[in-house]
């Protein structure tokens, strides 16, 4: 079936750059000696989780309990909620998940821990948790170099109910890019990356030094984005190493990782497509093309490294963008594109759009069309869109 039959706007994916992506992956975590625990969130597909375990990811990590229930129902046996989970209607949906699959999620302050232990302990059940580490983000975890984060391991361990068995971070900071007009793209990538490893094993080795924990196979040190594995090498500090990897958007990719330089065009596997339904000459001559894809598709997430919404190719085989033209305003249905000069776009033509932020708009869709060149080979479903809690 050709990529014509089916009505836009829509979410193409090639196939050859997505196996090629998650090859990628794979190898860069074997060479690291790590696990790959991609995470889930971008792609929302047990079909492409399948083919994640297949190469040979040891398990998958979730956002949300929902999540998690449609993955261990589809057969995945070991889920990862990596995400602060808190409150008796999840930990009870927990329960239910314990008796399918492996399930641990994460831990940050005493009293989400609390009220977790009394909740599993009432159970006579104990469930497997990780200590959420900020190694610079500012989102949650308890901070890498404080006494404090030691001292909440160490009352987290003497819960009843609870198991830590490892401990995990995000490096969300390393969509950030340069701090300073002198560091460039990758040397950014580069210190984000070394700093995530290099203090969450800091983490560690305080822990071991307060004898809570000992250099152990067994004990988990989970990290990892998309842009901060781009350069992780792995490496050991008093007996501990990373032994965990969780990126998520690297199947895909994205313009926002391309312009972190984290990716090339050509590895972007996801693309959407488009129609043009109205054209307009302004009077400087330039001319306005308008897409039947709006703020409801493509979000309205920014890159901090280029500006609009989107790229527009000019060719979806060489992955070349379309010159001049410029994505620049959405509203709820339609993409407003500004092409200084003259369109070579027609009304009816269709287009392909490298977006923005390919984890947000997979979720605004039903199905992943799988395409080699113009051609459609498999359809997958998106199985766990934002309404799964």
């Amino acid at each position: 079936m050709n990529t014509e039959s089916i009505g836009t706007p829509c979410l193409l994916i090639d196939r050859d750059r997505l196996s090629t992506n998650l090859a990628a992956m794979q190898g860069k975590a074997d060479a690291n000696r790590v696990e790959l625990r991609p995470h889930t969130k971008t792609h929302k597909s047990i079909a492409l989780a399948r083919n994640q375990l297949e190469l040979g990811a040891s398990g998958i990590a979730v956002a949300k309990v929902g999540e998690a229930e449609i993955y261990a129902a589809a057969g995945i046996t070991d889920i990862r909620i990596a995400y602060v989970t808190i409150g008796a209607e999840k930990y009870e949906r927990i329960v239910d998940l314990m008796e399918k699959a492996r399930i641990s999620f994460c831990v940050d302050t005493i009293e989400g821990a609390m009220g977790a232990s009394a909740f599993f302990s009432a159970r006579d059940l104990t469930v497997e948790v990780l200590v959420e580490v900020d190694v610079g983000y500012g989102r949650c975890g308890v901070k890498w170099n404080s006494t404090e984060g030691v001292e909440f391991f160490k009352s987290v361990s003497e819960l009843s109910g609870l198991k830590i068995i490892g401990i995990l971070t995000h490096a969300g900071h390393s969509y950030d890019g340069p701090q300073t007009e002198t560091e460039s793209k990758e040397e950014a990538l580069i210190r984000v990356s070394n700093e995530e490893r290099d203090r969450i094993l800091a983490f560690a080795s305080a822990l071991s030094e307060a004898g809570l924990i000992k250099p152990d196979n067994r004990f988990e040190i989970s990290i990892g984005s998309t842009p901060s594995v781009r350069h992780f090498e792995n490496r050991e500090e008093n007996g501990f190493k990373i032994t965990e990897i969780r990126p998520g958007n690297y199947v895909f990719n994205d313009r926002i990782q391309v312009g972190l330089e984290v990716a090339t065009w050509q590895e972007c596997a996801l693309t959407v497509l488009t129609t043009v339904i109205s054209r307009h000459r302004d009077a400087d001559g330039s001319e306005k093309l308008f897409l039947d894809a709006g703020r409801k598709v493509f979000t309205a997430d920014l890159s901090n490294m280029m500006d609009g919404y989107g790229s527009l190719l000019y060719n979806a085989r060489t992955m070349e963008p379309l010159p001049h033209a410029r994505f620049t305003r959405l509203s709820e249905e339609h993409g407003w594109v500004h092409v200084h000069g003259g369109a070579t776009l027609s009304v009816g033509d269709r287009v392909r759009v490298v977006p923005n932020h390919a984890c947000v708009v997979v979720n605004t869709q039903r199905n992943l069309y799988v395409v080699h060149e113009d051609e459609i080979v498999e359809t997958w479903t998106v199985d766990t869109q934002s309404q799964v809690m």
